[in-house]
């Protein structure tokens, strides 16, 4: 029995030592000691009522009431409802997510109702809120989803003086399109060419169907295994055609997912390295695009994604890094130049489609999740005519 007890002590008084050996072991070898845990949907942060926990879902709407939920004329910033779709409008379906006094500035939709429609992810307690299921005291929000959120929240577009485009509050033109360049390409990181494949199946993924991704031009929902090179595939899409500045597919220009898209194999190939105009006759491949000899007209819901991609590339890249100065142009005839039109046409695009939640949703991931840059027109769609109109 002694014997017994003096293990037990010895255990005890042994223990403590053990784990500051087994701690420090870990840290040499750059193991983390903790993993970050997994968000969970908002369905399941209903029924986890009474713990804690991470939860990634759209935004859709201000709870006022138990059962009331309001999709505009926002009139505090004290409270936002969740959903795992943007489309809900079933309060049952929602939590009602508590705004402390730090986030109210970056998360109240009084203040940002921009945010309606897109993903954020919220840490905190899962506890009643308006007498509904919710989330209270919340220690992290962020824009965008994923297991693991970063450490760094992506700004909000809220206006232009938030802290990402602080640089470019109150300027027009070419200064704006200077102090741009500047924000969009400090601290970003490029993705190689491969890599962009496993992007693109979470850029652009399906609303309705995790297993598939929106093909740009067509509008096809398709599986997202089926990329490659054969007919029936899709592949990755240069929005602006790697001709135009003959930048290929290197890390840069040819890598950049702001302006990569998934498509279908073959109406890639119709669409080939034309310019962006209006007219031309139908494709059947993809209905609702146009093309003729020298020019794409793409369908109406995309046609402001295709502008916005266009104007941010004239931005990004200006010739100092080695890569292409890509300037957007006023004709359809660019050819191998670093050009691509037509601007006219462009800057109509991106007033007559401003951006919607699949956009906004995709600007947030690419900045969270890869590049760590954002494309200013998807934020503030009013700068395009600043500097281009």
């Amino acid at each position: 029995m002694s014997g017994k007890l003096s293990n037990r002590r010895l255990l005890a008084a042994t223990t403590p030592i053990v784990l500051a050996v087994l701690a420090l072991a870990v840290t040499l070898v750059g193991v983390p000691s903790v993993q970050a845990a997994a968000s969970m949907t908002v369905a399941q942060a209903i029924s986890g009522q009474g713990s804690s926990g991470t939860v990634t879902g759209y935004v859709v709407g201000q709870p006022t009431a138990t059962n009331t939920v309001i999709r505009s004329g926002f009139t505090g910033d004290t409270a936002l409802a969740l959903a795992d779709s943007s489309g809900t409008t079933n309060t049952n379906s929602m939590l009602y997510v508590q705004i402390t006094a730090a986030y109210r500035t970056q998360f109240g939709l009084q203040s940002n109702p921009s945010l309606m429609g897109r993903t954020i992810t919220v840490t905190g307690s899962l506890e009643a809120y308006f007498a509904h299921a919710g989330l209270k005291s919340p220690t992290s929000m962020i824009l965008g989803g994923g297991t693991t959120p970063p450490t760094t929240a992506p700004p909000s577009s809220g206006g232009p003086l938030e802290p990402y485009y602080a640089a470019a509050a109150g300027k027009t033109g070419e200064s704006l399109k200077n102090a741009l360049h500047t924000i969009i390409t400090t601290g970003d990181t490029a993705v190689n060419y491969d890599a962009v494949w496993n992007a693109l199946k979470v850029t652009d993924q399906d609303p309705a169907n995790s297993n598939n991704v929106i093909l740009l031009y067509s509008g096809i929902s398709r599986s997202k295994s089926l990329n490659g090179g054969n007919t029936g595939n899709w592949n990755r899409e240069h929005v602006w055609a790697q001709s135009h500045g003959d930048f290929g597919t290197g890390t840069g220009p040819g890598t950049d997912l702001h302006h990569l898209r998934p498509e279908d194999v073959q109406v890639n190939a119709t669409r080939g390295n034309k310019d962006f105009d209006n007219g031309g006759t139908a494709v059947p491949s993809a209905p609702g695009n146009k093309t003729d000899s020298d020019s794409w007209e793409p369908r109406a819901a995309v046609k402001g994604d295709v502008a916005r991609m266009i104007l941010y590339m004239a931005v990004r890249y200006e010739g100092g890094d080695s890569f292409p100065d890509l300037e957007a142009d006023h004709a359809t005839s660019g050819g191998s130049g670093p050009r691509h039109g037509k601007l006219s046409t462009l800057l109509q695009w991106n007033a007559q489609d401003p951006p919607d939640s699949f956009e906004r949703r995709r600007n947030d991931l690419i900045y969270s999740n890869y590049q760590r840059n954002r494309n200013p027109f998807v934020d503030h769609p009013e700068w395009a005519n600043s500097i281009f109109g």
